[in-house]
């Protein structure tokens, strides 16, 4: 790769200050070209330094200069903060190119971090994913994986893999011989025990791309259940319309809402019923669509209506409902529902004396009003009973929506969140697979040997060990220009 001296600004319009970055073979030199420093100048600074100069006619600048390899990309560099006028920024630009330095390009300097094996690739993509963060979940998971939590755990197994192979590629080379150096029993242990690790990594990209993209949480129910009473509640503004007019909401609305620092996507859905209406229909697809592939499924139960009217709409959630979401059970509309009260004592006679006093009011939306029976009739575990109204069961509901995520994230457990990773991952599980049935089967060690081999370059290609130019390219035009 290239070491010539690029330049580009690294911190986005507005703002008080911006920065420019400058990295590369000669930068030092360029800079002391460019910015007239009161002591000193860059190419006699030693190690890490932050000088006050100024860029004749244009601005006072500090520079932070570094030492190779003791920078972010490993070479010389440098950043000139200056104030964030657009005129100033490109002012500045122009001077270093002009002065021998051209434009970077998008993701060019992490790419000469990952030349330079400050990071892997891994690390390298983590940087996009922390610029990109919008959540406390995301960021979390982009910051772990930087730090190189991930990168460990995939090194540890992929060492595993590589000193299976290592072990065969022994045998291969005294075939002659007709030795064994692993032993078939302990291979096929370990063979197992890393395709376990293997699939178990794969199969975290599923929550693992939730946390990062937002995790889908579908809002179903029969017509005129309050589905998009619930979300206006959750959202806190009125997003969706509400109406007293079954089949309002013909298709799905879609709003975004942190709860406890994870990030969700709420779906509000059609009303699930039959319709001879062809909109209508369409839109009651679309919920069941959304039904198989929400994580979170939030079945709202109309309270006021006859439990057996809402058989159909439990049986259909049931029945779309992926093996790994979630089902919360809502009963809505507390507010409008009675609780049963222990009979009252019979009225005293005149002049009696009693401590009996004025019989009590029923109080609308207890809790424990109707729930056990509905949810009996229904055949559905404890459902939380809820009045987007008066916020009755809100909070109780958006901690069963966010406290398993929440737990799952606390446990710092490791997380694959990139499609990339995920693919290569899916291929060494295969390969892996294969070399275990190729040892049940007693197949020849070359043979059994390749598929290792293969293993080991689905793996190095998640670090960047092994892999295409092409896929380098791709991965680092993600990147923003300046990173």
């Amino acid at each position: 790769m290239s070491s010539d001296c690029i330049c580009a600004p690294a911190t986005a319009p507005g703002g008080a200050i911006s920065i420019v970055r400058v990295s590369g073979a000669g930068c030092h030199d360029i800079i002391d070209s460019v910015v007239d420093f009161r002591h000193g100048n860059a190419a006699s600074a030693s190690g890490f330094s932050v000088k006050f100069g100024v860029v004749p006619e244009l601005d006072e600048v500090l520079v932070s200069i570094f030492k190779a390899p003791h920078s972010y990309t490993g070479e010389d560099m440098a950043e000139i903060s200056c104030h964030a006028s657009p005129f100033i920024v490109s002012g500045i630009l122009e001077r270093l190119c002009a002065a021998g330095c051209r434009l970077a390009r998008a993701g060019e300097f992490t790419q000469r971090a990952f030349v330079a094996g400050k990071m892997d690739l891994s690390q390298a993509e983590a940087v996009a994913d922390l610029i990109a963060s919008d959540s406390a979940a995301s960021h979390k998971l982009a910051f772990s994986q930087l730090r190189g939590a991930y990168s460990k755990k995939l090194h540890e197994l992929r060492s595993q893999i590589v000193e299976l192979s290592a072990l065969l590629e022994l045998e291969l080379d005294f075939s002659e011989e007709e030795l064994e150096f692993a032993d078939r029993g302990k291979l096929r242990s370990l063979v197992s025990a890393a395709l376990q690790e293997t699939e178990r990594l794969a199969d975290s990209f599923r929550l693992g791309n939730a946390f990062k993209q937002g995790i889908p949480v579908a809002i179903v129910g029969a017509v005129n259940s309050g589905k998009s009473t619930l979300l206006n509640a959750l959202l806190g503004e009125d997003r969706a319309i509400v109406s007293d007019i079954p089949g309002t909401t013909r298709d799905t609305v879609e709003e975004v809402l942190s709860l406890n620092g994870v990030k969700y996507r709420f779906v509000d859905t059609a009303g699930l019923r039959e319709t001879d209406e062809t909109v209508e229909r369409m839109g009651i697809e679309r919920s069941f669509a959304q039904i198989g592939q929400a994580a979170v499924v939030i079945a709202l139960l109309d309270g006021t209506a006859d439990a057996d009217a809402l058989l159909p709409v439990v049986a259909a959630v049931k029945a779309r409902l992926r093996e790994d979401s979630r089902v919360i059970w809502v009963i809505s509309k507390a507010d409008l529902l009675v609780p049963s009260q222990p009979p009252l004592p019979p009225l005293p006679q005149p002049g009696a004396k009693t401590g009996y006093s004025a019989p009590r009011t029923p109080v609308s939306g207890s809790s424990g009003c109707k729930s056990g029976a509905f949810c009996a009739r229904l055949d559905i575990p404890e459902a939380i009973e809820l009045s987007s109204l008066t916020g009755q069961g809100l909070d109780k509901l958006k901690e069963a929506i966010s406290k398993p995520d929440s737990d799952s994230l606390a446990a710092d457990a490791v997380l694959v969140t990139n499609q990339r990773h995920y693919d290569a991952l899916r291929r060494a599980a295969e390969d892996l697979k294969r070399v275990r049935s190729g040892l049940e089967s007693a197949l020849p060690t070359d043979l059994i040997a390749e598929e290792l081999r293969s293993g080991v370059s689905a793996l190095g290609e998640i670090f960047g060990e092994i892999l295409p130019d092409d896929i380098l390219g791709t991965v680092f035009s993600r990147f923003c220009i300046g990173k």
